[in-house]
């Protein structure tokens, strides 16, 4: 079993343009869905169409989402849903060349006792899982460690443990380490930088002329301080894997890219998938860039089902 925590979930709002979005203007769109959402949900959604036994768990709700996520076919565990508390609403503006821009609302604020509940339908889940998804930004109210007071509290329970968030929560999650050391973390250039002093726009320079040197230095730093498994996600250049076995990267299958929203939830998703089957490291890598360039080829908030996965398009190289 795998379990996936989403603290701030949201209504996933995408509307599609037919033109290049202009800055104070009226534009009509040509399309809107809505679907229930957050990192952690995309990530269960993703992994339950692959035939996994997933349970996704909230730190709140509200009737609108459980309606949202009953009609998609999930339903989640939830500490508490409280009157007059609105999961937020994250809008996503898909433009015809991909262009992505997404404007997410901050989410309720939780209370103590809010957290408190939170944890303990976390923990009653996890007992038993082999994975543990913590996924997403921190909703107002929860303090900025809370990532890496769950880690020390899982961990002992015998689960893989993978986290993928951003900003303060993800600087508290690294400032424990080794102390609260966990099984997969998922920065970008972007947040690779932030993390190890870097730079982001050489490491995407060098990615893109096939040198990954300075992307796996910067991985195994993180790897020496706890967590076992970093994969480095690079966009259409492929992916990084560094942990104790050794250091891989691959390139990423080409797509005509739609929309970059749930590309990162879908490769973690590929990661554990191919982790929980038991395959070996390089293959791991591989179906995690299958995955997150299949959701790149997918218009708006889709996410990608098996049949839009292709591993074999990946290629793999040991690269220390």
């Amino acid at each position: 079993m795998i379990v996936t925590f989403t603290p701030n979930p949201s209504i996933d709002k995408t509307v599609t343009l037919a033109a290049p979005l202009e800055r104070g203007e009226v534009q009509r769109a040509t399309g809107a869905t809505s679907a229930a959402g957050g990192k952690g949900i995309n990530v269960a959604r993703v992994l339950s169409w692959a035939g996994q036994d997933v349970v996704p768990v909230l730190a709140i709700t509200d009737a609108a989402f459980n309606r949202e996520l009953t009609d998609s076919g999930m339903t989640a565990a939830c500490s508490m849903a409280q009157a007059g508390v609105r999961v937020r609403t994250n809008t996503t503006i898909t433009e015809p060349d991909g262009t992505t821009t997404k404007v997410n609302e901050p989410g309720p604020r939780l209370a103590p006792e809010q957290i408190a509940a939170a944890e303990a339908e976390l923990f009653n889940h996890a007992k038993g899982a082999e994975w543990v998804i913590l996924s997403g930004a921190l909703p107002p109210g929860a303090p900025d460690d809370w990532y890496a007071r769950l880690v020390r509290r899982l961990k002992p329970l015998g689960c893989k443990v993978a986290v993928d968030t951003s900003d303060a929560a993800l600087a508290a999650l690294i400032d424990a380490l080794p102390g609260a050391a966990f099984d997969l973390i998922k920065p970008n250039s972007d947040e690779l930088a932030q993390l190890t002093g870097g730079d982001a726009a050489a490491f995407e320079a060098s990615a893109k002329a096939g040198d990954v040197s300075a992307i796996v230095a910067a991985a195994n730093g993180l790897h020496a301080r706890g967590i076992e498994n970093v994969l480095v996600t690079l966009g259409g250049s492929g992916a990084v894997l560094v942990n104790g076995q050794g250091a891989w990267f691959t390139t990423a299958p080409k797509v005509d890219v739609k929309s970059t929203v749930g590309a990162g939830d879908s490769s973690v998703a590929g990661f554990v998938l191919a982790s929980v089957i038991g395959l070996s490291s390089d293959r791991c890598l591989a179906t995690a860039a299958a995955h997150g360039s299949a959701a790149a080829g997918l218009p708006g908030t889709q996410l990608p089902q098996p049949s839009d996965v292709h591993v074999e398009q990946t290629s793999v190289t040991q690269v220390n």
